[in-house]
């Protein structure tokens, strides 16, 4: 049966994801747009003040209650950095009172403290317009430069230092949680394994012992002898099957195979037992195409396993009956490449991932295992690669194995 699909949960999570980062990174430029807007409020408030200051009458000029305003209110409120110029654009001497928040070297002589006021200027004009101030609105007498605060800087970084952070707890919890599923089911498997090899054991030994007694009756009959020969042959690979099961959670050992005669031995096996498998009727071609007998380093009963689920899939793909299995075998570039291509039913593109997930099968029997396993035979124990190549609905299916040498 099939399971869900949790590539439908991954991507619902990556949406929320996405939503929740574009909607961090939205407030934040709100808030830092209100902070540019209040401090552009200030500096156009600091520069009117001078203006009103420039434009007093000449018999206020001694009262000094008009500075009260701006050294008591409007100065200590600037929090960003801003530096004064005359109308040319060059800062104002004394440097040190017409600037705020302004860091610098008071030991540097005069012309430097100039030059270096010139750049902190040209600096602050590239964030903000600087604001002019005029006499009478048509004499431009000075102009106020100013910058962002320290605070509107750190908001700027402060989404993207949140999404680092979170991208980062995120791919150490997936990589710590994909670590611990991967290995309960490294666990299932071996224990499954290991119980299903102890639990054919014992029949597969009493077996083989009724086999030797049936061979001293049918010892005269050709046919009962025939018989018995093919039998042994089953119990053999049943033994086989349980040496499998045997390995799994182990190192194998790889030797260097000769792959077409692995496989043929294998095809041999399945083309004997065809017409028992299906009945009159059914016409199944398997065959192998190789170049050259190319050989790879293998353990030869775990490999002929994954054969068998790709022959055994291939056959249940064709549901009426008919059509061919061919191996193609070849070697490119230090890499062996083993190609299984059928003219079953083809397997839907959205299917292509979920087929080698445990317990995902389309069958109405079957527990789905049969490519799982072959993908961790491949991938785990041979270091290799197994994946559909190709596949197209009605007219068949390739999957391929890559070796290295």
């Amino acid at each position: 049966m099939q399971t869900p699909r949790s590539a439908n949960i991954k991507i619902v999570l990556i949406v929320i994801a996405v939503a929740i980062v574009v909607g961090t990174l939205l407030y934040t430029r709100q808030l830092v747009k209100e902070l540019l807007e209040r401090e552009r409020e200030v500096a156009d408030l600091y520069a009117k003040s001078l203006e009103f200051i420039a434009n007093r009458p000449a018999d206020k000029i001694g009262d000094q209650s008009d500075y009260s305003f701006i050294f008591d209110e409007v100065i200590r409120s600037i929090d960003f950095p801003m530096v004064l110029s005359d109308a040319h654009g060059d800062p104002l001497f004394p440097y040190a009172t017409n600037a705020r928040n302004v860091r610098f070297d008071s030991t540097l002589s005069p012309e430097e403290q100039r030059e270096f006021f010139r750049d902190v200027i040209r600096r602050l004009d590239t964030h903000n317009p600087p604001i002019k101030v005029a006499i009478q609105d048509s004499i431009v007498v000075s102009y106020v430069h100013y910058g962002e605060s320290e605070l509107i800087t750190k908001l700027r970084w402060l989404p993207y230092i949140e999404i680092v952070v979170a991208g980062m707890f995120i791919i150490l919890g997936y990589v710590g949680f994909s670590t611990i599923k991967r290995s309960e089911q490294s666990n299932i498997w071996v224990g499954m394994s290991k119980e299903t090899a102890h639990q054919l054991g014992t029949p597969i030994s009493s077996l083989m012992g009724w086999i030797e007694i049936m061979k001293g009756y049918a010892a005269q009959d050709p046919k009962q002898v025939t018989t018995i020969a093919e039998m042994e042959r089953d119990i053999n690979r049943l033994q086989r099957v349980t040496d499998r099961f045997s390995k799994i959670g182990s190192k194998p050992s790889l030797k260097d195979e000769d792959l077409s005669d692995v496989i043929q031995s294998i095809v041999e096996y399945f083309k004997q037992r065809l017409p028992s498998r299906f009945g009159d009727g059914r016409d199944i071609d398997i065959r192998i195409e190789s170049q050259d007998h190319p050989t790879a380093k293998i353990n030869r009963e775990l490999f002929g396993w994954v054969i068998e689920n790709l022959i055994k899939n291939a056959i249940d793909a064709m549901e009426d009956g008919k059509g061919s299995i061919t191996f193609f075998i070849f070697e490119k570039g230090g890499t062996v490449y083993i190609d299984v291509k059928d003219t079953g039913k083809g397997i839907d593109m959205k299917q292509r991932q979920d087929i080698f997930r445990p317990g995902y099968s389309t069958k109405q029997r079957g527990w789905g295992l049969g490519l799982s396993l072959s993908k961790r035979i491949i991938e785990s124990y041979h270091k290799g690669k197994i994946f559909v190549k190709d596949s197209k609905l009605g007219k068949g299916t390739t999957f391929r194995i890559k070796l290295g040498k």
